[in-house]
């Protein structure tokens, strides 16, 4: 009995150890070097428990167990980064009065549609800059989970924001449904409401924090880029942050609130819409990544201009701050601005993020520059770099392709051909898996 169940024990080792020597090889025709800028030719990159083992050059001949991708009419790239979106909601002439209509639940099965949609346009990992009922923090948690479809994703959860403020859930509501949110809503006066809402975030299982530092576009209040935060809320913020491991990403518009939040020492500024010589100097002296979203100001001013789309109050800001984006990118990208790849997709519909490419490359930034802004940048600012941002040993097999060279048409970026995340096919083909 002994000697049988051995030999079984033996037979089992034998056949774990074929499983474990099956490989995945990719086969590419061009694989971009997005840490260097540079671009390979007849590649093979070779896959084992959701890792790139190696990445060999020529075509290697795979084993009688590896399974072989044939990308070589391809260009094969890291998985991209999306570091704005909102993948709990999806701009529409109702969302305003939809907040009175639907449940948390209603939110949390419409983002589930909306994870897949970003995940086969091949963003792979995204942040997600502020939701609605923590909805993106279940979402995360059922993606790592392998329970639905979607990218990897580092949620904010609730946006920080003042009373009043861009974000404050109650702008706009009757007095006798405004009430007085506070740090568990996300809304804070002072500094021993910043230190709470912070926590309150960890507490809910927020992997960053996300503040409202001026006035936004889609709020029910009349000024778009007023500054909301006395300098020494953000520094409480930042620093509480940090005691949490957690970084801070500032929505900003106007000027002051920029250059308050940047001398508070965020990681990221957003928008960035009326960003001056002075804030540029200090993005450079601290460090700070810009993240644009140009696509979302494109989004905001050309429905402005259909009747009703907005509420009247939003019109205005919308029809003043969103065609000033790009050239504000334009701008930051001259004059040596680090920049992250980031879209604000949700204002504008889910899947369609690699249209920020296109505007980017239009606004001045090489083809290279803005396929790297969106793996090695955004791996810098989210500090994996040893883990994503390049295909490199090690690192997760987060993959896309298409079809032809995008160096030199960038718009091919916005029909992905192949995606795989963590070493699984999710798209092949132009089809889904």
């Amino acid at each position: 009995m002994i000697r049988i169940l051995q030999r079984l024990g033996f037979a089992a080792g034998l056949a774990v150890a074929a499983h474990a020597s099956a490989d995945t090889l990719i086969h590419a025709g061009k694989l971009i070097d997005t840490e260097e800028g540079t671009v390979l030719t007849e590649q093979t990159l070779r896959i084992a428990n959701g890792l790139v083992v190696k990445l060999e050059s020529g075509y290697t001949q795979a084993g009688p167990a590896d399974q072989v991708i044939d990308l070589r009419a391809h260009t094969v790239m890291p998985g991209f980064m999306d570091m704005h979106t909102h993948l709990s909601d999806q701009m529409n002439p109702k969302a305003y009065s939809e907040g009175f209509q639907l449940n948390a639940a209603d939110y949390a099965y419409r983002s589930v549609g909306f994870a897949e949609k970003t995940l086969l346009a091949g963003f792979t990992t995204v942040r997600d800059l502020g939701d609605t009922d923590r909805v993106t923090v279940s979402l995360r948690n059922a993606i790592k989970q392998g329970i639905i479809t979607g990218p990897r994703i580092y949620t904010a959860g609730k946006s920080i924001a003042t009373t009043g403020g861009h974000a404050d859930p109650t702008n706009g509501h009757s007095h006798k449904l405004m009430g007085h949110p506070g740090p568990k809503e996300g809304v804070i006066n002072g500094i021993a409401d910043a230190r709470e809402a912070v926590r309150q975030r960890y507490k809910e299982g927020s992997d960053l924090i996300k503040i409202t530092a001026t006035g936004g576009v889609l709020s029910m209040a009349k000024n778009g880029q007023n500054p909301q935060f006395f300098e020494d809320e953000v520094e409480a913020i930042v620093k509480t942050a940090k005691d949490y491991g957690m970084t801070v990403a500032v929505h900003a518009h106007g000027a002051e609130g920029m250059k308050r939040a940047i001398r508070a020492g965020v990681d990221s500024i957003e928008h960035g819409t009326y960003m001056d010589r002075e804030t540029i100097k200090l993005f450079k002296k601290h460090g700070t990544w810009y993240v644009p979203t140009i696509s979302a100001g494109k989004f905001v001013a050309d429905k402005a201009a259909i009747d009703g789309y907005f509420p009247p109050v939003v019109v205005p800001k919308a029809k003043a701050i969103g065609p000033q984006i790009q050239g504000t990118f334009a701008k930051a990208y001259k004059a040596g601005v680090k920049i992250a790849f980031g879209t604000d997709a949700g204002v504008f519909p889910h899947g369609e993020n690699a249209k920020e490419f296109g505007y980017m490359v239009e606004a001045g930034m090489p083809p290279m520059a803005a396929i790297q802004s969106a793996t090695w940048s955004t791996a810098q600012l989210l500090g994996i770099t040893d883990e994503a941002g390049s295909l490199s040993p090690g690192k997760w097999a987060d993959v896309v392709a298409v079809k032809g060279d995008p160096l030199k048409d960038i718009a091919l970026l916005q029909n992905i051909d192949f995606v795989m995340k963590s070493g699984i096919v999710y798209k092949q083909g132009g089809k889904a898996r």
